[in-house]
C-alpha cells in the first residue's frame, strides 16, 4: 500500500510541473497582456488596457523609398521609433466622458449602417470630436493620474490638468510651451512620425489598410453627414482601425518645414500643431496615410480628435 502511495506522489509531481509548462507554452498569447510599473503616487503596477496594440520600432535611415511618398520620411533624415502602445481606436464619446466628466462632441451620430444614434449611451462609441489640441494633453494627464501613472505632459512645471487654469480659447504662450516626458508611462498623443508609421501598418497602401477607401476609411464620400461607429470598418496590418477617416487626430509635433535635420518629435518652430488621417468631412485624399493637415492648437471643430498611446518601456 505504501508502494503505490509513493507512485501516486510521484505521479502528482509529474502532472504539476507538466501544467506549469503548458502555461508558458508557445500557444499561449498571454503575452499580450503587459503590465507595466506606474509611477505615480503610489507607485502601484498598472496593466496596459485593452484595445492597445504594440507598434514595432524602426530605424529609419533616410535611404528608402517609400510607397505612398511620405512627406516626413524623407531624403537624409533619420529617426529612431521606439515601439509604443496605441489604441486601436479614437477616444470616443463614452471614454472621454467617463475621464472628463461631459461629452463636448459637436457632429451628429451615426452607427456603422447610417442610422442616425441620440442620446449619450447610444452615441458613447463614436468618436468625441470638437476637440483642441489643448483639451487632448488635459485628457491625457487626466487619464493618467485617474489610473496611477506618470502624466506625460507637464505646463508651467505642473502636471496635474486642474493647475493648469481653464482651456485656452485663443493662442496661449504657456500652453504652447508644454513639454512632454517621453519617458514616463502616462497616455500622450503621439509624435507625427509614430502616427504615420502606425497608420502604414507594416503594408504599402494609400489608406491605412487598403487601398480601397471605403473599406477603411468614414470619409464626405460615406459617412452620411456624422461620425461613426469606431471599428466598424477594415483594421490596418497592425490592428488600428479608423486611421483614416472619422475625426482627425491631433499629434504631438508643431507643424513646420521638415528637412534632414528636423527631430524625431517635429519641427521646433511654429504654433500650429499636426492633424493626420482626415475625417467623416472630408475628401478622400485628406484620409491617405502621407497628407498632412495643422491647425492652431485652440481650434475647436466638429471633425478633430485624437487617439492615445504609452511608451513601451
Amino acid at each position: 500500500m505504501k508502494k503505490f502511495a509513493k507512485i501516486l506522489s510521484i505521479f502528482a509531481v509529474f502532472a504539476l510541473a507538466f501544467s506549469f509548462a503548458g502555461c508558458s507554452s508557445d500557444d499561449d498569447d498571454s503575452s499580450d497582456d503587459v503590465t507595466i510599473n506606474g509611477s505615480g503616487s503610489g507607485g502601484t503596477s498598472s496593466r496596459i488596457p485593452e484595445n492597445f496594440v504594440k507598434i514595432p520600432a524602426v530605424s529609419i535611415t533616410g535611404t528608402e523609398s517609400w510607397t505612398p511618398k511620405s512627406e516626413i520620411f524623407i531624403s537624409g533624415r533619420k529617426l529612431e521609433v521606439a515601439s509604443f502602445y496605441m489604441s486601436d481606436h479614437e477616444v470616443t464619446r463614452g471614454e472621454y466622458k467617463t475621464v472628463m466628466g461631459s461629452d463636448p462632441s459637436e457632429a451628429d451620430a451615426y452607427d456603422k449602417d447610417g442610422n442616425e444614434l441620440t442620446g449619450d449611451d447610444n452615441v458613447k462609441n463614436n468618436p468625441v470630436n470638437n476637440i483642441n489640441w489643448y483639451d487632448a494633453l488635459v485628457y491625457c494627464n487626466t487619464l493618467s493620474i485617474k489610473e496611477n501613472l506618470t502624466p506625460c505632459y507637464s505646463i508651467d512645471g505642473k502636471t496635474d490638468p486642474s493647475e493648469w487654469g481653464t482651456v485656452p480659447a485663443s493662442s496661449d504662450s504657456k500652453w504652447n510651451a508644454a513639454t512632454c516626458d517621453f519617458t514616463a508611462n502616462g497616455y500622450r498623443l503621439p509624435t507625427e512620425a509614430e502616427w504615420e508609421w502606425a497608420a502604414r501598418g507594416g503594408e504599402s497602401y494609400t489608406y491605412a489598410g487598403s487601398n480601397t477607401i471605403d473599406e477603411v476609411a468614414w470619409y464626405n464620400g460615406n459617412a452620411n453627414g456624422g461620425t461613426r461607429d469606431v471599428k466598424t470598418r477594415k483594421k490596418n496590418g497592425y490592428g488600428l482601425y479608423d486611421m483614416c477617416g472619422n475625426v482627425w487626430e491631433w499629434c504631438w509635433d508643431k507643424y513646420g518645414d521638415i528637412s534632414s535635420d528636423t527631430a524625431d518629435t517635429g519641427s521646433a518652430s511654429g504654433v500650429n500643431r499636426v492633424r493626420r488621417g482626415g475625417s467623416w468631412n472630408g475628401y478622400a485624399d485628406f484620409a491617405q496615410v502621407a497628407h498632412l493637415d495643422n491647425r492652431e492648437p485652440y481650434y475647436r471643430v466638429s471633425n478633430s480628435g485624437f487617439r492615445v498611446v504609452r511608451t513601451t518601456k
